[in-house]
Protein backbone atom coordinates (compact mmCIF):
# COMPACT_ATOMS: atom_id res chain seq x y z
CA UNK A 1 0.00 0.00 0.00
CA UNK A 2 1.04 3.55 -1.07
CA UNK A 3 0.84 6.35 1.84
CA UNK A 4 0.02 9.32 0.83
CA UNK A 5 3.32 12.33 0.16
CA UNK A 6 2.85 14.02 3.00
CA UNK A 7 2.20 11.44 5.51
CA UNK A 8 5.35 9.58 4.29
CA UNK A 9 7.21 12.73 4.59
CA UNK A 10 6.38 13.10 8.23
CA UNK A 11 6.92 9.52 8.83
CA UNK A 12 10.42 9.48 7.58
CA UNK A 13 11.58 13.29 8.91
CA UNK A 14 10.61 12.91 12.63
CA UNK A 15 12.45 9.68 13.36
CA UNK A 16 15.46 11.03 11.70
CA UNK A 17 15.78 14.50 13.81
CA UNK A 18 15.17 12.37 17.00
CA UNK A 19 17.25 9.07 16.34
CA UNK A 20 21.33 9.13 17.57
CA UNK A 21 22.40 7.37 15.03
CA UNK A 22 21.94 6.40 11.08
CA UNK A 23 23.58 3.17 9.58
CA UNK A 24 23.15 0.70 6.63
CA UNK A 25 22.14 -2.92 7.66
CA UNK A 26 22.39 -5.53 4.55
CA UNK A 27 20.58 -8.42 5.21
CA UNK A 28 23.12 -10.70 4.34
CA UNK A 29 26.81 -9.41 4.74
CA UNK A 30 28.05 -11.56 1.86
CA UNK A 31 26.76 -12.69 -0.80
CA UNK A 32 27.44 -14.28 -4.09
CA UNK A 33 28.01 -12.56 -7.35
CA UNK A 34 24.60 -11.58 -9.50
CA UNK A 35 22.73 -12.37 -5.99
CA UNK A 36 20.35 -9.41 -4.53
CA UNK A 37 22.07 -7.30 -2.34
CA UNK A 38 19.70 -5.88 0.21
CA UNK A 39 19.86 -3.15 2.77
CA UNK A 40 17.45 -1.02 4.95
CA UNK A 41 18.51 2.87 6.01
CA UNK A 42 18.11 2.77 9.72
CA UNK A 43 18.15 5.14 12.43
CA UNK A 44 17.80 4.67 15.76
CA UNK A 45 19.99 3.72 19.18
CA UNK A 46 22.30 1.22 19.93
CA UNK A 47 22.30 -0.71 16.52
CA UNK A 48 18.97 -0.98 16.32
CA UNK A 49 16.14 0.97 15.08
CA UNK A 50 13.58 1.86 13.02
CA UNK A 51 13.87 1.48 9.05
CA UNK A 52 12.99 4.58 6.69
CA UNK A 53 11.83 3.93 2.80
CA UNK A 54 13.23 5.79 0.24
CA UNK A 55 12.74 9.24 0.00
CA UNK A 56 14.43 11.08 -2.41
CA UNK A 57 14.51 14.71 -0.91
CA UNK A 58 16.18 13.46 1.79
CA UNK A 59 19.11 12.10 0.06
CA UNK A 60 22.04 13.35 -1.68
CA UNK A 61 23.52 10.28 -2.28
CA UNK A 62 23.29 6.80 -2.51
CA UNK A 63 25.47 4.47 -4.68
CA UNK A 64 26.95 1.00 -5.35
CA UNK A 65 31.19 0.93 -5.42
CA UNK A 66 32.65 -2.26 -6.40
CA UNK A 67 36.45 -1.29 -7.46
CA UNK A 68 36.66 1.83 -9.28
CA UNK A 69 33.06 1.93 -10.57
CA UNK A 70 30.35 3.70 -8.46
CA UNK A 71 26.79 3.40 -9.26
CA UNK A 72 24.02 5.23 -8.68
CA UNK A 73 21.27 3.59 -6.98
CA UNK A 74 17.93 4.83 -7.70
CA UNK A 75 14.69 2.74 -5.79
CA UNK A 76 11.30 3.92 -6.17
CA UNK A 77 9.29 6.48 -3.71
CA UNK A 78 8.61 4.56 -1.11
CA UNK A 79 10.79 1.43 -1.21
CA UNK A 80 11.70 -0.47 1.78
CA UNK A 81 13.90 -1.68 1.95
CA UNK A 82 15.66 1.23 0.51
CA UNK A 83 18.37 -0.30 -1.45
CA UNK A 84 17.21 -3.39 -3.89
CA UNK A 85 20.21 -3.85 -5.94
CA UNK A 86 22.05 -6.72 -8.17
CA UNK A 87 25.88 -7.87 -6.66
CA UNK A 88 28.54 -7.19 -9.67
CA UNK A 89 31.19 -9.21 -9.71
CA UNK A 90 33.11 -10.86 -6.97
CA UNK A 91 35.11 -8.54 -4.28
CA UNK A 92 34.72 -5.54 -1.78
CA UNK A 93 31.26 -3.78 -2.23
CA UNK A 94 31.08 -0.55 -0.67
CA UNK A 95 27.42 1.04 0.11
CA UNK A 96 27.10 4.77 0.39
CA UNK A 97 24.32 7.02 1.81
CA UNK A 98 24.45 10.69 2.42
CA UNK A 99 21.38 12.32 3.67
CA UNK A 100 20.26 15.89 2.63
CA UNK A 101 20.92 18.46 5.18
CA UNK A 102 18.40 18.23 8.16
CA UNK A 103 17.80 20.57 11.34
CA UNK A 104 16.89 20.24 14.94
CA UNK A 105 15.71 22.90 16.75
CA UNK A 106 16.85 22.49 20.55
CA UNK A 107 13.62 22.99 22.90
CA UNK A 108 15.68 22.22 25.78
CA UNK A 109 19.11 22.96 26.91
CA UNK A 110 20.19 19.45 28.81
CA UNK A 111 19.75 17.95 25.48
CA UNK A 112 21.96 19.73 23.75
CA UNK A 113 24.23 19.20 27.06
CA UNK A 114 23.64 15.51 27.01
CA UNK A 115 24.62 15.74 23.00
CA UNK A 116 28.13 17.23 23.45
CA UNK A 117 28.88 15.14 26.43
CA UNK A 118 27.77 12.16 24.36
CA UNK A 119 30.26 13.37 21.04
CA UNK A 120 32.78 14.44 23.46
CA UNK A 121 33.11 18.45 23.03
CA UNK A 122 33.41 19.00 26.81
CA UNK A 123 34.49 22.43 25.55
CA UNK A 124 31.29 23.66 23.44
CA UNK A 125 28.77 24.17 26.01
CA UNK A 126 30.75 27.33 27.13
CA UNK A 127 31.57 28.10 23.73
CA UNK A 128 27.74 28.82 23.13
CA UNK A 129 27.46 30.59 26.13
CA UNK A 130 30.28 33.10 25.09
CA UNK A 131 28.61 33.65 21.85
CA UNK A 132 26.11 34.88 23.05
CA UNK A 133 23.59 32.07 22.16
CA UNK A 134 20.13 31.32 23.99
CA UNK A 135 19.85 28.02 25.71
CA UNK A 136 16.96 27.51 24.09
CA UNK A 137 15.30 27.68 20.44
CA UNK A 138 18.23 27.33 18.35
CA UNK A 139 19.26 24.95 15.77
CA UNK A 140 21.55 22.53 14.64
CA UNK A 141 21.98 21.52 11.10
CA UNK A 142 23.09 17.80 10.44
CA UNK A 143 24.15 15.18 7.90
CA UNK A 144 25.20 11.52 7.91
CA UNK A 145 27.78 10.09 5.81
CA UNK A 146 27.22 6.77 5.85
CA UNK A 147 29.35 3.55 4.39
CA UNK A 148 28.66 -0.19 4.22
CA UNK A 149 30.88 -3.04 3.06
CA UNK A 150 30.04 -6.02 1.68
CA UNK A 151 31.63 -9.33 0.41
CA UNK A 152 31.00 -10.39 -2.91
CA UNK A 153 32.33 -13.68 -3.24
CA UNK A 154 35.50 -13.83 -1.50
CA UNK A 155 35.22 -9.86 -0.91
CA UNK A 156 38.34 -9.47 -2.58
CA UNK A 157 39.65 -5.63 -2.27
CA UNK A 158 40.65 -2.73 0.16
CA UNK A 159 38.22 0.19 1.33
CA UNK A 160 39.44 3.45 0.94
CA UNK A 161 38.29 7.48 0.96
CA UNK A 162 35.36 7.81 -1.65
CA UNK A 163 34.86 11.71 -1.12
CA UNK A 164 32.22 11.66 2.00
CA UNK A 165 33.21 15.15 4.10
CA UNK A 166 32.88 12.86 7.45
CA UNK A 167 34.43 9.33 6.66
CA UNK A 168 35.52 6.53 8.20
CA UNK A 169 37.89 3.71 6.25
CA UNK A 170 38.77 0.18 7.20
CA UNK A 171 42.39 -0.53 6.57
CA UNK A 172 42.06 -4.26 6.74
CA UNK A 173 39.41 -6.33 4.45
CA UNK A 174 37.37 -7.55 7.59
CA UNK A 175 36.10 -10.25 5.13
CA UNK A 176 39.55 -11.52 4.57
CA UNK A 177 41.62 -12.95 7.06
CA UNK A 178 43.77 -10.25 9.37
CA UNK A 179 45.53 -10.61 12.79
CA UNK A 180 44.47 -8.76 15.64
CA UNK A 181 41.98 -5.87 16.05
CA UNK A 182 40.87 -4.36 12.82
CA UNK A 183 42.39 -0.88 12.14
CA UNK A 184 40.26 2.39 10.83
CA UNK A 185 40.75 5.61 9.92
CA UNK A 186 38.80 8.85 10.76
CA UNK A 187 38.53 11.77 8.32
CA UNK A 188 37.25 14.89 7.78
CA UNK A 189 37.06 17.02 4.68
CA UNK A 190 39.94 14.68 2.99
CA UNK A 191 41.96 15.13 6.57
CA UNK A 192 42.65 12.31 8.97
CA UNK A 193 40.84 13.12 12.37
CA UNK A 194 43.50 12.62 15.30
CA UNK A 195 42.11 11.70 18.87
CA UNK A 196 38.91 11.56 17.86
CA UNK A 197 35.72 9.81 19.41
CA UNK A 198 34.48 6.77 17.59
CA UNK A 199 31.63 4.68 18.90
CA UNK A 200 31.34 0.88 18.69
CA UNK A 201 28.00 -0.94 18.50
CA UNK A 202 29.26 -4.70 18.67
CA UNK A 203 25.87 -7.32 17.61
CA UNK A 204 26.25 -10.78 18.41
CA UNK A 205 24.37 -13.34 16.39
CA UNK A 206 21.58 -13.58 18.66
CA UNK A 207 21.08 -9.67 18.30
CA UNK A 208 22.72 -8.61 21.19
CA UNK A 209 24.40 -5.08 21.11
CA UNK A 210 27.53 -3.77 23.67
CA UNK A 211 28.67 -0.88 22.86
CA UNK A 212 32.28 0.96 23.77
CA UNK A 213 34.22 3.53 22.94
CA UNK A 214 38.33 4.02 21.70
CA UNK A 215 40.08 7.26 20.26
CA UNK A 216 42.01 7.69 17.07
CA UNK A 217 45.68 8.24 17.65
CA UNK A 218 47.56 11.15 15.80
CA UNK A 219 47.17 9.82 12.13
CA UNK A 220 43.24 9.38 13.21
CA UNK A 221 43.69 5.55 13.24
CA UNK A 222 41.75 3.31 15.50
CA UNK A 223 41.81 -0.48 16.74
CA UNK A 224 38.77 -1.94 16.87
CA UNK A 225 38.04 -5.39 18.77
CA UNK A 226 36.03 -7.79 16.68
CA UNK A 227 34.98 -11.29 16.94
CA UNK A 228 34.15 -13.84 14.45
CA UNK A 229 30.46 -13.83 13.20
CA UNK A 230 29.71 -10.28 14.85
CA UNK A 231 28.29 -7.41 13.08
CA UNK A 232 29.79 -3.54 13.75
CA UNK A 233 28.51 -0.10 13.26
CA UNK A 234 31.02 2.70 13.77
CA UNK A 235 29.87 6.11 14.71
CA UNK A 236 32.28 9.49 14.79
CA UNK A 237 31.04 12.93 14.66
CA UNK A 238 31.98 16.18 13.95
CA UNK A 239 30.30 19.07 15.14
CA UNK A 240 31.26 23.01 14.16
CA UNK A 241 29.94 26.51 14.66
CA UNK A 242 28.60 27.65 11.78
CA UNK A 243 29.72 31.15 11.95
CA UNK A 244 26.19 32.19 12.41
CA UNK A 245 25.29 33.29 16.10
CA UNK A 246 21.88 35.09 14.67
CA UNK A 247 19.13 32.13 15.99
CA UNK A 248 16.54 33.56 13.70
CA UNK A 249 18.78 33.88 10.67
CA UNK A 250 19.50 30.03 10.67
CA UNK A 251 21.56 27.08 12.79
CA UNK A 252 24.28 27.95 14.74
CA UNK A 253 25.81 24.25 15.08
CA UNK A 254 26.38 21.77 12.18
CA UNK A 255 27.18 18.07 13.19
CA UNK A 256 28.53 15.43 10.50
CA UNK A 257 28.32 11.90 11.27
CA UNK A 258 30.11 9.51 9.84
CA UNK A 259 29.45 5.92 10.41
CA UNK A 260 30.44 2.25 8.57
CA UNK A 261 28.83 -0.80 9.33
CA UNK A 262 30.07 -4.71 8.17
CA UNK A 263 30.74 -8.38 9.47
CA UNK A 264 33.40 -10.66 10.73
CA UNK A 265 32.71 -13.72 9.17
CA UNK A 266 31.93 -16.88 11.49
CA UNK A 267 34.76 -19.29 10.71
Amino acid sequence: MRLPLFLLFALLSAPVALAHESWLQPQSYRVGSGDAIIADIRVGENFKGIALSYFPAQVSRLSMISGETETDLTPRLGDKPAIQTVAPKRGLVTLVHVTAGNFLTYSEWQKFLNFVSHKDFPGLPQAHLDRGLPQTKFRESYTRHVKSLIAVGSGTGMDRQIGLRAEIVALANPYLPFSGDLPVQVFFEGQPRPNAQVEVFEMAPDGAVEVSLTRTDADGVAQIPVKTGYAYLLDAVVLLDTGNDDVKAGPVWESHWAALTFQIPAQ
